[in-house]
C-alpha cells in the first residue's frame, strides 16, 4: 500500500448478524474502480463480545462472528483478487479461531493461502487489576472487586492495524479495536498519515465512524414513511467512502442498489452515539465535527470535509463483563372483543399471584400494543386513556440472583392458559442468566498491542 490517489473504503457489516449479501456489490464497486481500497466488517458491539467469551468457555473453537463464513466466503476470492484487504473485528473473543477458519475458507476455495494477521492485546482480562481500572460510567463502581468476572477488553487504535497492511497482510483479523480504527488502519497505511497528524486522523475516524454502522448511513434505521422515504430497503447497499489524501471524501454506495446517502443520512449517523461533537474520543484522536461541512455531490453522493483532531486521550476505554442476575419472560396474547381487558385482567392475575407465593422479584408488566414502550416500571397499565385493541399481548419480565424464583415467576404466565382471562394463547417463555457490562478507563502504558500472523 501507499500512495496519493483516491482510497476506497467499503463496508460489509455494520453489526453482528447484518445482512450476509451486502459485502458483495461494495467489493465490485471497489474492484470496478480500479482504485486502491478495502473492506471493514464491523461485527462487534460490547454485549457481542461477552457472549463471544461464553461462547469460548463453552467451546474453545467457537467465540468468534458466527456469520464470519457467511459474510466474508463469497468476497474472499474477489477481494484476493483485486488486492482489496479485508479488516474485521469479527475475531471477537476468540481471533485465532477466526483466522483458521478463513484459511479454511480460502483452502475450499481452492486459493492461494492469504498472509492473515492477529492483532493482539485487547483481552486483558489474564493480567488486570482492580488498581488499573478508572471508573467510567455511574455503575461501574459495582464491578470494582471483579468478582464473577467474564471478559476485560481495552479498545484498542488502528496502529496495529495500519502495521499489519503496510507489512503486507491481506487480511487483518482483529478483536476489540475502537470501530473507527478499522477504517483509520487502511487509510493511515495508504497515505501514510502521521500519528500525530491530529486533524486527518480526525478524517479517517470520521470515515469509519460513517461506516461503522454500515447501512445507516444509506437509509437503514433511517426510513420513516411519508417523512424520511427510502426507496428498495430490501436491496439497500452499503456504503464507500471515497477518500482523498487531505482526509476529505465522499460518502456513497454501490450503484444498481437500494438506500440512498442524502445529507440528512449522513448527518444522523455523525451524530450517532457520538456524546460530545466536539470532542469523540477514540484511541486515536479526539474527533471534532462541529465544523464538518456535507454538501450533494450528485445521486447518493455527499462530500464530507471539515474534520478536526486534537491529541488522543492519555486512558482507553474498557469494557469489563461479569456474570449478571437471572432474567425470566413470558408472554401470552389475547385478541378479539375486550381484549384490552382481558390482558390488563390477566397482568393483575399475575401480579397478584407473584405477591402471594413471596416472589419479591423486580418485575415488569407490558400491555404490548397498548402500553409498552411508552409505560415505565411501576406498570400504570389501569390508565384511563388506554384506547381498546383487538389484539394485545400480556409480557412479564422478573429479575432475580438465583435461577429458582424466577422459574416460578415464569410458570404462573403458564398457568394463564386455563387459570386465567378467556381467550390466552400464544405462550412464549425464557429464562437466562444476564451478562453485566461496564465501562472502565486503563492507562494507555498498561496495554500492548501486538501483530502476529496466522
Amino acid at each position: 500500500m501507499g500512495g496519493s490517489e483516491p482510497f476506497w473504503m467499503g463496508c460489509g457489516a455494520g453489526f453482528s448478524g447484518d445482512r450476509v449479501d451486502a459485502p458483495g456489490p461494495v467489493v465490485a464497486a471497489i474492484a470496478a474502480s480500479g482504485r486502491p481500497g478495502a473492506i471493514m466488517f464491523e461485527t462487534l458491539a460490547e454485549r457481542t463480545l461477552a457472549l463471544g467469551h461464553v461462547a469460548r468457555w463453552a467451546d474453545p473453537a467457537l467465540g468468534y462472528e458466527p456469520l464470519l463464513a457467511e459474510l466474508v466466503g463469497p468476497v474472499l476470492p474477489a477481494c484476493l483478487a483485486a488486492c482489496i484487504p479485508i479488516v474485521g473485528n469479527f475475531g471477537n473473543a476468540n481471533p485465532q479461531a477466526a483466522a483458521a477458519l478463513l484459511l479454511r475458507l480460502a483452502e475450499e476455495a481452492g486459493l492461494a493461502r492469504p498472509r492473515i494477521a492477529i492483532v493482539e492485546g485487547d483481552d486483558v482480562a489474564g493480567h488486570i487489576e482492580v488498581a488499573d481500572l478508572e471508573v467510567s460510567d455511574t455503575d461501574a463502581s459495582l464491578g470494582r472487586s471483579l468478582e464473577g468476572l467474564i471478559a476485560a477488553n481495552v479498545y484498542l487504535g488502528a496502529q496495529p492495524i495500519a502495521q499489519a497492511l503496510l507489512q503486507g497482510a491481506q487480511i487483518v483479523v482483529t478483536g476489540r479495536v475502537a470501530d473507527p480504527a478499522l477504517a483509520l488502519g487502511p487509510l493511515v497505511a495508504h497515505f501514510g498519515w502521521g500519528w500525530d497528524d491530529w486533524d486527518r486522523l480526525a478524517a479517517g475516524t470520521l470515515v469509519g465512524h460513517l461506516l461503522e454502522c454500515g447501512s445507516q448511513v444509506t437509509g437503514g434505521y433511517f426510513a420513516d414513511p411519508g417523512f424520511k422515504d427510502v426507496p428498495n430497503m430490501a436491496g439497500i447497499g452499503f456504503p464507500i467512502a471515497e477518500v482523498d489524501a487531505d482526509g476529505a471524501f465522499t460518502i456513497t454506495k454501490p450503484p444498481g442498489t437500494g438506500g440512498c446517502v442524502t445529507r440528512r443520512t449522513v448527518t444522523e449517523q455523525i451524530l450517532y452515539e457520538v456524546h460530545d461533537p466536539a470532542a469523540y474520543l477514540t484511541p486515536d484522536v479526539v474527533l471534532d465535527v462541529t465544523g464538518v461541512r456535507l454538501e450533494a455531490a450528485g445521486m447518493d453522493r455527499v462530500r464530507v470535509s471539515g474534520a478536526r483532531g486534537r491529541a488522543a486521550p492519555p486512558s482507553l476505554k474498557a469494557t469489563v463483563s461479569f456474570e449478571g442476575d437471572w432474567i425470566g419472560e413470558a408472554e401470552i396474547s389475547y385478541a378479539g372483543p375486550n381484549a384490552l381487558a382481558r390482558a390488563r385482567l390477566a397482568a393483575q392475575v399475575i401480579g397478584q399471584r407473584l405477591d402471594r407465593r413471596g416472589l419479591m422479584l423486580r418485575r415488569r408488566l407490558d400491555l404490548i400494543g397498548t402500553a409498552s414502550v411508552f409505560d415505565d416500571d411501576t406498570g400504570q397499565l389501569a390508565a384511563d386513556d388506554l384506547a381498546p385493541r383487538s389484539e394485545v399481548r400480556m409480557r412479564l419480565a422478573v429479575s432475580g440472583t438465583t435461577r429458582g424464583p424466577v422459574d416460578a415467576a415464569v410458570q404462573e404466565v403458564l398457568a394463564l392458559l386455563c387459570c386465567g382471562p378467556a381467550g390466552g394463547g400464544g405462550m412464549r417463555s425464557q429464562v437466562r442468566r444476564r451478562v453485566r457490562t461496564l465501562s472502565y478507563l486503563v492507562p494507555r502504558n498498561r496495554v500492548a498491542p501486538t501483530v502476529r500472523w496466522a
